[in-house]
């Protein structure tokens, strides 16, 4: 998708890949074969590159920093993406700058985390320091004995009150180097088993100040923690106000459907912010979005059913991602646009249920 934002700008991309049968190694013709925490390996990549940007949070930190120290220009930063490395680092950066979030603190025993629900009450969230996502590396305990469990597994934790939310949200942003933001609309995402399976922008009947507090929020963490390229802010909407939860600086599942739905696609959008272009304009191209996302199902075939889709609903968008299909895999993503939130959202799930299962909703 980074491709096909590239090509109308006219720039060039490489990838790193861990093999040729990753999805951008299939369209990106300068594609190099490595692993990505090799030090070695990312240097000799990014030699003649103006920009070094990431589709994952998982590169080293010590290794962005090292590029950076030898002029290589790396967005977003070391400084900044240890916030979406290490959950712990990202709640103290995110209180101190005066960021909603929920109580937390990081916890190495069964007793640290009973300690923490008797000033919070239980459930207690805990989640993996670093790592972990689509609900991987989280786990709501009800009591002592169910958090020995999980702190048995010997992986550094955080532990996080539980937030009782009346539905998620996220806003995706993007910064430049030299400072320029913008923001995009905020959205209601669905979750189903810590999967994101649905996004509907704009977020419907959020109240336009809690809209507009929602982005300032998020375009504050941008500036503060010194982001370049997009930042993904999910957050929870709560009787008592936001909260936020977590952060991405990246391209971002719940900014998919801007690439039909907005004047600026967020692929475009992070390929400006990262080299410094001005940035393109955020606004929708319909009064309705939803993106319904692509999870793979007993049958793998599901190209055979994509004819059916086509043919029921024209204005309808389906994008593969070249991935092989594994059943609860998101493996590509449809897209609808109307006036209508109702009827927009019932076509965009129908293809989405039509092509993982063959059945109608």
């Amino acid at each position: 998708m980074m491709q096909q934002a590239a090509i109308p700008l006219g720039l060039e991309l490489r990838v790193l890949a861990n093999s040729p049968d990753e999805s951008a190694a299939k369209v990106i013709v300068d594609t190099r074969l490595g692993d990505y925490r090799d030090l070695s390996v990312l240097r000799e990549f990014a030699a003649g590159c103006d920009a070094v940007t990431f589709d994952h949070e998982h590169v080293p930190t010590e290794h962005i920093k090292a590029m950076a120290e030898q002029g290589v220009q790396v967005h977003p930063g070391a400084d900044a993406l240890v916030h979406a490395q290490d959950k712990a680092e990202m709640r103290r950066r995110l209180t101190e700058i005066g960021v909603p979030c929920p109580a937390w603190r990081t916890v190495e025993t069964a007793a640290d985390v009973a300690e923490f629900a008797a000033q919070n009450g239980w459930p207690v969230v805990l989640k993996a320091v670093r790592g972990g996502y689509d609900g991987r590396g989280v786990w709501v305990c009800d009591d002592e004995n169910e958090a020995a469990t999980v702190v048995a597994n010997g992986v550094p934790l955080l532990a996080e009150a539980f937030v009782p939310f009346e539905r998620e949200l996220a806003v995706l942003v993007a910064r430049s180097p030299h400072g320029q933001g913008v923001s995009y609309p905020v959205v209601e995402t669905v979750q189903e088993d810590g999967i994101c399976v649905e996004v509907l922008a704009p977020a419907p009947g959020l109240d336009a100040e809690v809209a507009a507090q929602a982005q300032r929020i998020a375009l504050k963490i941008a500036d503060e923690l010194g982001v370049t390229g997009l930042l993904a802010v999910e957050m929870f909407d709560t009787a008592d106000g936001l909260v936020v939860n977590e952060l991405a600086m990246r391209p971002h599942n719940s900014g998919h459907w801007t690439i039909e739905g907005a004047r600026t696609s967020q692929f475009e959008q992070h390929l400006r912010a990262v080299l410094d272009l001005p940035l393109g304009s955020p606004s929708m191209a319909a009064p309705y979005v939803v993106m319904a996302n692509l999870l793979g199902g007993d049958d793998p075939d599901t190209f055979k059913r994509y004819e059916h889709v086509m043919a029921h609903d024209p204005g309808v968008k389906v994008h593969f991602y070249g991935k092989e299909v594994r059943k609860g895999r998101k493996i590509g993503h449809v897209t609808a646009l109307g006036a209508d939130l109702d009827d927009v959202r019932a076509r965009a799930r129908h293809a989405a249920v039509y092509l993982t299962t063959g059945e109608y909703t």
